[in-house]
């Protein structure tokens, strides 16, 4: 009996409805034509007018000085929480368990109101700081669970090894703990700079004036610029940026 094709047909489907627009908007970037879908010639000038375009500049700069700062207090924060909930079985830890995973099915529209209701309630400017802050609140369980599934199959019998020889708990750390766990927690690290660079939902709602984002001018350029091919091609850059940072962190999870 020959095996089925309809797994390897859906399968096809599901990957060209998922990626066919993606391409096309990658192909549109390189078009001529400014109104038209019709095919013009093929051009950089898209690209060259991002770099005229200060507010782009400026929105990317606080992207990556957002997704940066939250990336690194996600990887110093869940990979505390990935121990605490490794070495500790308590009813105390099942609650911790919960609330670090609760983020991951908040819904983001919730989520963005909740904090920004926080900010307003404690007296708190909406600012960059907000943003970053809000970013790390869902960032983080994202580190801690790449973490905490590297600490399953880590082998702490050679830590107490380098116990027994004299090191340091320090020592035993610096020297053995966290190169050991460095792979997972870089992983971590670049799946977080890639949910916060992506952001718009819980941005809309915690930014505040002249803090706005790659995601938040895009999607207000598309209510009231002409130039979408602009749009197209600063899309584009944005996508490679994320394919290469989501192939590292795989790299680097294999690695682990």
């Amino acid at each position: 009996m020959k095996p089925s094709r309809l797994p390897l047909v859906t399968t096809i489907l599901v990957l060209v409805f998922f990626y066919l627009p993606i391409a096309a908007l990658v192909i549109r970037s390189f078009n001529a034509s400014r109104y038209t879908p019709a095919w013009k010639g093929f051009t950089w000038k898209w690209y060259e007018r991002l770099w005229e375009r200060e507010d782009l500049l400026s929105a990317l700069g606080n992207s990556l000085k957002i997704a940066t700062a939250a990336s690194l207090l996600s990887m110093v924060l869940g990979t505390t929480a990935a121990f605490a909930l490794h070495r500790h079985r308590s009813r105390l830890q099942d609650f911790h368990s919960l609330m670090v995973r609760v983020p991951l099915v908040l819904p983001d529209i919730l989520m963005g109101m909740s904090l920004l209701l926080l900010f307003v309630s404690a007296g708190v400017p909406l600012s960059l700081i907000t943003i970053t802050l809000a970013h790390v609140t869902f960032c983080l369980s994202y580190v801690a669970l790449v973490v905490l599934a590297r600490l399953e199959d880590f082998d702490f019998n050679v830590v107490e090894a380098a116990r027994d020889l004299g090191a340091t708990p320090l020592q035993a750390f610096a020297k053995i703990t966290l190169p050991m766990l460095l792979p997972g927690i870089l992983a971590g690290g670049l799946l977080a700079f890639t949910l916060s660079i992506d952001d718009y939902v819980i941005t809309f709602f915690v930014k505040g004036p002249g803090s706005d984002t790659l995601p938040t001018l895009i999607y207000s350029m598309i209510k009231k610029s002409r130039e979408l091919p602009v749009i197209n091609a600063l899309s584009t850059l944005m996508l490679a940026i994320t394919f290469a940072v989501v192939f590292a962190a795989q790299r680097l999870t294999r690695k682990a």
